[in-house]
């Protein structure tokens, strides 16, 4: 009589724990480190392989630092995700990728994304990828029971993004600059929460799967937040366009404002139709979207390179 081998589940094999570390790093949400490109693109040094490299280095740190901050937290969450109607099919809730190896990865990405900050030549990015590990750091331990604090934290892990690649590069920060990139933030994420509590039930006290300070807003207080920011920001960005360039460039900042305000106002739309809970998708998934920000990115890109 013979017996068969017992199959090797996926948990344990070795193929499926490493797509299961590939989940757990979560590199969808790498798109969002493109925003390290924002700061050294208007200010020209782009042209310079030093400052690319430099820049490559800091998307590449805020990827593993990411990643890292991923691991470590779902190695933590573990035990709650798993009684999670949604969590719990995570790799590391559901055993595939273990608890301890999760630990350790992410513990060593973290590591690893600070070292490679140190190639740019400066302390600099090192710091704002240690002030952004705190701050997800403390959002998940904190930061994301607290209603419209979450709403800050998200944002000014957007805005860390955008100051690495100026801390990267060396070269300044501008008060527009901040401006422009913080309102765009807090309109994103207002826009994520706004779509999380549309889809999530109206003000479920046993929301369950979704973030527990939904319970908190409502939508017409959330789009009340889009409705200022957006506001706020369309005005921050012309002014910026028109009282900070002349000549010809200021011709071409100028003509970026249009594809940047369909672009605010079309985002708007998709989040009152339901969309807007991942917000690096949507960008990519819908063309009106996609088509305005190339657009804004060739009139900047006229601007600062061309004249």
């Amino acid at each position: 009589m013979t017996t068969t081998a017992p199959r090797r589940t996926a948990a344990s094999a070795p193929a499926g724990r490493l797509r299961g570390l590939v989940r757990t790093c979560r590199p969808r949400q790498w798109v969002k480190n493109l925003l390290v490109l924002a700061a050294p693109a208007a200010a020209g040094v782009l042209g310079r392989p030093s400052a690319v490299l430099d820049v490559v280095l800091a998307f590449v740190a805020f990827c593993l630092a990411a990643s890292g901050t991923y691991l470590v937290n779902d190695a933590r969450d573990a035990v709650a995700d798993r009684v999670h109607p949604r969590k719990r099919t995570r790799p590391v809730a559901a055993g595939v990728v273990p608890v301890g190896l999760a630990y350790a990865l992410g513990v060593a990405f973290l590591m690893l994304g600070v070292a490679l900050s140190l190639l740019t030549g400066g302390w600099e990015l090192a710091a704002v990828i240690a002030a952004y590990v705190a701050l997800t750091t403390a959002y998940s331990l904190w930061l994301k029971h607290l209603a419209i604090v979450d709403l800050v934290s998200v944002a000014a892990g957007f805005v860390l993004r955008a100051v690495a690649g100026a801390a990267a590069v060396h070269v300044e920060v501008s008060s527009w600059f901040l401006t422009v990139a913080t309102l765009g933030s807090l309109f994103v994420v207002a826009g994520k929460r706004e779509a999380e509590l549309r889809n999530a039930g109206l003000r479920n006290p046993e929301l369950g799967g979704s973030r527990l300070t939904l319970r908190f807003y409502t939508r017409e207080f959330l789009g009340y937040v889009r409705a200022t920011t957006s506001g706020a920001l369309l005005v921050a960005y012309c002014l910026w366009a028109f009282e900070l360039h002349e000549g010809m460039s200021k011709v071409a900042f100028g003509l970026s404002i249009v594809p940047f305000a369909v672009g605010i106002l079309r985002y708007a739309m998709l989040v009152d139709g339901g969309s807007g809970e991942a917000p690096e998708e949507i960008v990519f998934d819908d063309r009106m979207l996609l088509v305005s920000g190339l657009l804004v990115v060739a009139c900047l890109a006229v601007g600062v390179y061309a004249f």
